[in-house]
């Protein structure tokens, strides 16, 4: 009985704690939106997506975005988003992150230098690597002249 309470638990700890790094990695989405003064309902399509593909369930994404906006509100640094995403994501995790943030930034057709100076400092934070991030950026940027 007390292995299948201890599964129990371990499943939930893990449910929860995939569930915070969801809520850390929107609220740093909505950072990103929000940079250039203008969180457009594009962005926030853009995010939803996001959060599926990062392995949200469908049915709470609302739920999440909307602690995910709370916590963006109340928050005054990037470190508290990147701490549980560095900490707890794997590399191909942090790449998907970064083509999101790439898009959201793109998806007004342009990057300001207040958006670049975000994405530089993301990459520290996140222990990657400015070619890769780079490489994305270029990706994307493409993508969106289309």
């Amino acid at each position: 009985m007390f292995k299948f309470l201890n599964k129990k638990n371990s499943k939930d700890n893990e449910n929860n704690g995939n569930e915070n790094l969801l809520v850390k990695s929107a609220s740093l989405f909505i950072h990103a939106a929000k940079i250039d003064q203008s969180y457009t309902e594009k962005e926030r399509q853009i995010i939803k997506k996001a959060l599926i593909k990062l392995g949200a369930n469908e049915s709470k994404i609302n739920e999440i975005l909307t602690k995910a906006e709370s916590y963006e509100e109340n928050s005054n640094q990037i470190l508290d988003f990147t701490r549980e995403i560095k900490n707890n994501a794997d590399e191909n995790f942090k790449i998907k992150l970064v083509e999101t943030l790439w898009s959201i930034i793109y998806s007004d057709k342009e990057s300001d230098m207040y958006e670049a100076n975000l994405m530089r400092r993301l990459s520290g934070l996140l222990y990657l690597d400015n070619k890769i991030v780079g490489d994305i950026k270029e990706k994307i940027k493409k993508d969106f002249k289309k």
